[in-house]
């Protein structure tokens, strides 16, 4: 019996499939991931190769460039770790209470997705500036945003959040109240139900919209160029922004030698990210 069922997965396996065009979509696929991603990658690669080891460790070591990938690492992760946690509260909120414009709420969450990166950030830049608001309110306490890291760091949370919360949230719509039932019947309090039911559930799909919200923040330029104020003094230069310092100054070579590290750095965060989620994936479906 296990012969025969085994030689029909062989004969379903060689046979045609129902839509046939498979040589087809692996054409266009392959054509596609040229033009859009691995001919741009090599274009970084060939400029970069164009410099020697001491002229890219000088571009790489120079103030302006080792402060400015400070600045953007450091703002990023802070901004990446505090989109998780209002990411998972918004997400828990629109799937599991139900209320008078939700939907709109929900819609609402993908603004900074359509919304252009540079309208956000001369919006947050005049909102959060000692005249507006509520940024004179701030700053009647002696607490500066615009120009300010602080800022930084806001204007990545707005461009960040959706990452977060689309990938939380459709794990929460599939996740069994059953769990929750069975964990309140046995005794459990609700932070003890949430730490050690809900939560290793979500991790998985928490940890990719860290990793996405995390690399998006690194290479973000239009709504923190304006916010940033891009002072070389204060130490507020955002990576992408010394990027197009140098392809104005018609470096080319530096501005792809900068692309280069960031390219390797993002890459190094999204594959981390993958492992961890696979291993964390792998561990809660053995539990």
């Amino acid at each position: 019996m296990r012969g025969y069922k085994a030689k029909q997965d062989r004969r379903m396996m060689h046979a045609g499939h129902i839509i046939p065009g498979f040589g087809l979509t692996m054409g266009i696929t392959v054509t596609m991931l040229s033009l859009f991603i691995l001919i741009p990658v090599a274009s970084i690669l060939v400029y970069s190769f164009s410099l020697s080891l001491t002229e890219f460790w000088q571009i790489m070591t120079s103030e302006s460039v080792k402060f400015a990938f400070l600045t953007s690492i450091v703002c990023s992760f802070v901004a990446a770790l505090i989109n998780c946690i209002f990411g998972v509260i918004l997400a828990w909120t629109l799937v599991r209470y139900k209320f008078v414009h939700r939907r709109l709420i929900d819609g609402l969450i993908e603004l900074p997705f359509a919304l252009p990166t540079a309208v956000a950030g001369i919006t947050l830049s005049k909102m959060y500036s000692n005249t507006g608001f509520p940024g004179k309110y701030l700053s009647a306490i002696g607490l500066d945003v615009s120009y300010t890291y602080l800022g930084i760091i806001t204007a990545l949370i707005f461009v960040g959040i959706p990452f977060v919360v689309r990938t939380v949230q459709p794990v929460l719509e599939k996740l069994d109240y059953q769990y929750e039932e069975a964990a309140h019947v046995l005794g459990a309090g609700r932070l003890y139900t949430f730490r050690r039911v809900i939560l290793p559930e979500l991790t998985p799909a928490l940890l990719t919209g860290f990793g996405l919200a995390f690399a998006r923040g690194i290479g973000e330029y239009g709504s923190v160029i304006y916010i940033s104020g891009n002072s070389a003094k204060e130490h507020t230069q955002v990576i992408s922004y010394v990027i197009m310092q140098k392809l104005n100054y018609m470096d080319y070579a530096g501005a792809t030698a900068v692309a280069l590290v960031m390219l390797i750095v993002s890459f190094i965060i999204l594959l981390s990210m993958n492992i961890m989620q696979m291993q964390q994936s792998r561990r809660t479906n053995n539990v």
